[in-house]
C-alpha cells in the first residue's frame, strides 16, 4: 500500500526537463528572430530594387535622348514610357506599368500579370509617390507608383511592382532548414544533457547507496571525489563525516572491548573471594580488604578509559590561561600525595601559557607516578619544564633501569605493560595513552628517551603562541 505521497521526479529528471525547457526556448526565439531577419532582409532587397528602377527612369527623363529624334524627351512621357521599357531588363517578379492621363499606357512581360487587377485603378489614381505591400491573386505584391509631372500638371504614373512570392519561399525555406538544423541540435544537446546530467550527478547517487550500505560494523565505503565542484566538495564532506562516524565507531568499540578486558580480571577475583569467604572474623576482613581494592582499579580503569574515549571529542581540551610556575607547584603539591617518595623540581621560566590545566595536571601526574611505580625508591625523579624553539617542554626524568629499545614502540598502547617486572604496583597500562592523547590534544606530541641503566624521560612538548 502506497503511503499516498506524491512522487517526486528524481534531480536528474528536474534538471533535464529545465534545460529542455529553456533549450527549447532558446531555440525557438532565435527560430523565430531569424525568420524575422529573413524577412527584413527580402523588405530591404525589394525595396532596395524598386528605388533602383525609379532612379533608372528619373534618369533617362532629365539626361535621356529620344533614340527617335536624336533630341531629349522635352516632357514626351509616351517616349520615354517606350524607350524605357525597351531598355530594361526586369528582375525576378519585377513588373512595370505606365499610365499617362490615367489610362494604362504599357508595361513590359511582366506588367501584363496586372491587366486586369484592380490595382490598376489605384495605380492610375496615385497623385504623390506612394509604396505599399498588398496580398493579390498572383501573391502578395510590393509596388513604389511615382506620379510624373510635366509643367506643373501631372501628365503619367510610373509603377514598379515586385512579386515577393518566390522571395518569401526561399526564406521560409531557409527557416524550415533552420528548424530542422534546430531540432538536431535540440535532440542531441538533450540526450548529452542526460548522460551529462547522470555523471555530475553520480556522486549524489552513490551517496544514497553509500547511506544505505552503512551499518555499525561496516564504515568502510566511501565516495569518489574528482574535481573541485559543489558535487566533488560534498562527497569530500560526507567521506570526512564516515571517516569521523568510523572513528567513533571504532573508538566505541574499543572502549567495550577494553572495559570488557580490563574488568574482567577483577570482576572475577571479587567474586572468587566472595564465594570462598568463611565466617572468620579476620578472612572476611582481607577478603573484604582486596575486594575494595580491586573496585578501586576497576574505578580508575573506567575513569581511564572515559578519559581516552573523551579525547576524540571536540571539547576534549578547554584551553586558558595557565600560569608556569604555579603549574609545577600544584603539581608538587600532589606528588606528596603519591607516597614517601620526594619529587624534585627544577624552577621554570615565569611565564604564562594557554592549555588545559586540568588534563596537563592529569597527563603530568600519570608521567610522575608511573615514574615511581617503574624505579626503585632510591632513584630520583625530577620534574621540570623548559621553553624554546616556539615550545614549551614539560618533562619528567628519572634515573630507574630505563627502557629497552624494543619495549619503547609498544608502551604508547592501550594496557601495553612493557616493564612489568619492574613497577611496583598494579595497573592497567592506560596512563601513556592517556598522556599522549592529552598531549594531542594540544597540538603537541609526547617524547620519550630513555636509556637502559641510565633512566629515562618522557617530555610533553607543547606549542606556543608567537606572543607567548
Amino acid at each position: 500500500m502506497t503511503d499516498g505521497r506524491r512522487r517526486v521526479p528524481s534531480a536528474r529528471t528536474r534538471i533535464l526537463g529545465w534545460y529542455v525547457l529553456l533549450l527549447a526556448g532558446a531555440l525557438a526565439t532565435a527560430l523565430l528572430l531569424q525568420r524575422a531577419l529573413f524577412l527584413r532582409q527580402v523588405e530591404g532587397e525589394v525595396n532596395q530594387d524598386l528605388d533602383q528602377e525609379v532612379e533608372e527612369f528619373a534618369q533617362l527623363v532629365e539626361v535621356g535622348i529620344d533614340p527617335t529624334t536624336g533630341e531629349p524627351f522635352a516632357g514626351d512621357l509616351a517616349a520615354v514610357f517606350t524607350t524605357y521599357l525597351e531598355r530594361n531588363v526586369p528582375l525576378e517578379g519585377e513588373a512595370i506599368v505606365t499610365f499617362l492621363d490615367g489610362e494604362p499606357f504599357r508595361g513590359d512581360a511582366g506588367g501584363q500579370v496586372y491587366r486586369e487587377s484592380p490595382l490598376l485603378d489605384v495605380w492610375g489614381s496615385v497623385t504623390e509617390s506612394t509604396r505599399d505591400t498588398v496580398d493579390t491573386l498572383q501573391g502578395r505584391v510590393t509596388y513604389l507608383a511615382v506620379p510624373l509631372f510635366v509643367e506643373g500638371q501631372q501628365e503619367g504614373v510610373f509603377v514598379v511592382a515586385i512579386n515577393v512570392e518566390d522571395r518569401l519561399s526561399r526564406a521560409d525555406e531557409l527557416v524550415r532548414l533552420g528548424a530542422a538544423v534546430f531540432g538536431s541540435i535540440f535532440v542531441v544537446a538533450s540526450a548529452v544533457a542526460w548522460v551529462v546530467a547522470g555523471g555530475v550527478l553520480r556522486p549524489l547517487r552513490l551517496l544514497g547507496e553509500t547511506a544505505r550500505s552503512i551499518s555499525e560494523t561496516d564504515l568502510t565505503r566511501r565516495i569518489p571525489a574528482e574535481g573541485d565542484d559543489e558535487i566533488a566538495e560534498l562527497a569530500r564532506t560526507f567521506n570526512s563525516m564516515l571517516d569521523r562516524l568510523e572513528a567513533a565507531f571504532a573508538n566505541q568499540r574499543r572502549f567495550i572491548d577494553d572495559a570488557g578486558h580490563e574488568l574482567r580480571t577483577p570482576i572475577t577475583v571479587i567474586r572468587g573471594h566472595l564465594e570462598l569467604m568463611g565466617d572468620d572474623p579476620d578472612e572476611r576482613k582481607e577478603t573484604l580488604d582486596l575486594v575494595n581494592r580491586e573496585l578501586d582499579s576497576m574505578s580508575r580503569i573506567v575513569e581511564d578509559l572515559l578519559a581516552l574515549a573523551k579525547a576524540e571529542q571536540t571539547d576534549f581540551i578547554q584551553p586558558h590561561p595557565i600560569d608556569l610556575p604555579e603549574f609545577t607547584q600544584e603539581l608538587q603539591r600532589r606528588a606528596a600525595t603519591l607516597g614517601d617518595r620526594a619529587l624534585l623540581v627544577e624552577p621554570p621560566e615565569p611565564i604564562v601559557f594557554y592549555g588545559d590545566a586540568q588534563r596537563l595536571h592529569q597527563a603530568v601526574m600519570n608521567l610522575i607516578r608511573n615514574a615511581f611505580e617503574h624505579t626503585p625508591s632510591v632513584a630520583e625523579v625530577t620534574l621540570g619544564a623548559t621553553v624554546g624553539k616556539g615550545a614549551l617542554r614539560i618533562w619528567v626524568e628519572d634515573t630507574g633501569p630505563g627502557i629497552p629499545p624494543e619495549e619503547q614502540d609498544v608502551i604508547f598502547e592501550r594496557f601495553a605493560r612493557g616493564y612489568v617486572g619492574r613497577r611496583t604496583t598494579g595497573g592497567a597500562g592506560l596512563g601513556l595513552p592517556i598522556v599522549d592523547a592529552i598531549a594531542r590534544g594540544h597540538g603537541g606530541r609526547l617524547e620519550l628517551d630513555s636509556e637502559v641503566g641510565r633512566g629515562s624521560r618522557f617530555t610533553i612538548v607543547l606549542p606556543l603562541e608567537d606572543d607567548t
